[in-house]
């Protein structure tokens, strides 16, 4: 009898042979039959892949309250995955891949397959192997957590080992269950990962496409955040920050920008992560109006919606891209994790140490006639303020997705997002199941064991 978990979820089925194929250029050519992976630099060159393995996710960015134009001329030309996403759909793609899950899954299979073969492949070192391991460690964390955070509920203490969560795979076996763990298991493996790799890992690689002890302590300040574990989430902050925290500038910039610097020139990129694709992103007027005079994210990192040439829009988009010449970076950077910090301050009450870090981070993204220190009169106060200047430093990355989702549970924060999309009215609830994106109905029907989500 066929099994159907020789499909996985046809995907992972496929992703075999696309990681077989993908890698081709990457390892000698051996006679059929025989393994593709032998030497230790083998598995080296599978981390340094950044075709695959600097990839991320795409469907946050339509979805996120960061993006929205009422513009039909530009809505007409959104591709259908990209519409499913904006409106909320019920479905994504119908019967076809979803371009994200399928991503991070092959990814996860490189990563598997990397963990369980390199400590016995040939010619590398111990420590060689080692740091090769725990490398696939960090990014196999990464792809659970965009994961578990696009496809399940955000993550509540009270109901994380309940909920369902993504199916965690953790070797490269094609015919693995593929139930869908908790949530609580999803987050359980990657702290244990990341926790891993950082007692193995330098602090800083010789490359940002690399992991590093530095990003899989981000890692875990990200996640952290995301479990509402704020002190935490500030430690581990710390512990990235401690190995790296250079700014950039913008003040050095504002009157020419050709010397910007690109993705692994970047002194503020922790890890090299970049989104699927690279759309011509329309800003919401929503979040246009979180800017202030002087601010140089404003001058630098949006533009005229008419100087998108091919696809000309009123209002504003997204410009950064143009600036690195790569796609919207999604991996933890320095910003990040001063803002991580400065949250955890402003929740636990320590409103000046919160302030002082907003401050720091500030002062190199405005004009200096322009710049102001901020200031609140309560923990509150200062929360908001992180909040806004979060959706101000990490625009374009979708992480704002996730952002929406953990606070919606929160009363002070909780909104509803509306917007139109040729002539209908689409509205997101706080805490709706919209908020989380449906598995795509092919794994579903080639291995039933994988439930939906509630739609």
């Amino acid at each position: 009898m066929f099994s159907i978990k020789r499909l996985l979820y046809i995907t992972l089925g496929s992703a075999a042979m696309l990681w077989n194929t993908g890698c081709r250029d990457y390892v000698e050519v051996i006679p059929q039959g025989k393994r593709a992976l032998v030497n230790t630099v083998d598995y080296q060159w599978l981390m340094q892949n950044e075709g695959d393995i600097r990839v991320s996710y795409s469907f946050p960015l339509y979805a996120v309250d960061d993006y929205g134009i009422d513009y039909e001329p530009f809505q007409n030309g959104m591709a259908s995955g990209q519409e499913a996403a904006y409106t909320w759909a019920v479905t994504f793609v119908g019967d076809q891949d979803d371009p994200d899950w399928t991503l991070f899954y092959k990814q996860i299979y490189v990563c598997n397959t990397i963990i369980s073969e390199v400590r016995n492949s040939k010619g590398g070192t111990s420590q060689q192997k080692e740091q090769i391991r725990s490398q696939a460690l960090v990014q196999r964390a990464y792809a659970y957590l965009m994961l578990v955070n696009n496809y399940a509920r955000h993550y509540d203490k009270s109901t994380a080992t309940t909920d369902p969560g993504v199916p965690l795979l953790l070797t490269p076996d094609l015919f693995a269950s593929l139930q869908r763990a908790s949530v609580q298991a999803v987050y359980d493996q990657i702290m244990a990962d990341l926790k891993e790799a950082a007692a193995v890992l330098p602090d800083q690689s010789i490359i940002t496409l690399l992991p590093s002890a530095t990003s899989a302590y981000a890692l875990m300040a990200r996640a952290a955040l995301y479990m509402a574990d704020y002190e935490s989430a500030a430690a581990y902050a710390d512990s990235a920050l401690a190995r790296q925290s250079t700014l950039i500038d913008l003040r050095s910039y504002a009157s020419s920008t050709t010397s910007f610097p690109q993705i692994y020139q970047d002194p503020e990129i922790i890890l090299a992560k970049t989104v699927a694709v690279s759309p011509v992103y329309a800003l919401s007027t929503d979040l246009l109006q979180l800017f202030e005079p002087g601010d140089l994210r404003y001058e630098l990192y949006t533009n005229d919606g008419a100087n998108f040439e091919w696809t000309p829009f009123p209002g504003r988009g997204y410009w950064r891209t143009r600036l690195s010449n790569t796609n919207a970076y999604t991996g933890p950077g320095v910003p990040e994790m001063m803002l991580i910090h400065a949250e955890a301050d402003a929740r636990k009450g320590r409103t000046a140490a919160a302030l002082r870090t907003l401050n720091k981070l500030r002062e190199k993204r405005f004009t200096t006639d322009t710049y102001a220190d901020l200031t609140a009169n309560s923990a509150d106060e200062a929360l908001r303020l992180v909040v806004d200047e979060r959706r101000r430093e990490l625009m374009g990355s979708g992480l704002r997705w996730f952002d929406q989702k953990r606070l919606n549970r929160e009363p002070a924060f909780a909104r509803t997002v509306i917007r139109r999309f040729l002539g209908t009215i689409y509205t997101l609830e706080p805490n709706s199941n919209r908020y989380l994106f449906p598995i795509p109905s092919k794994n579903i029907q080639f291995n039933p064991e994988i439930s939906q989500n509630p739609r």
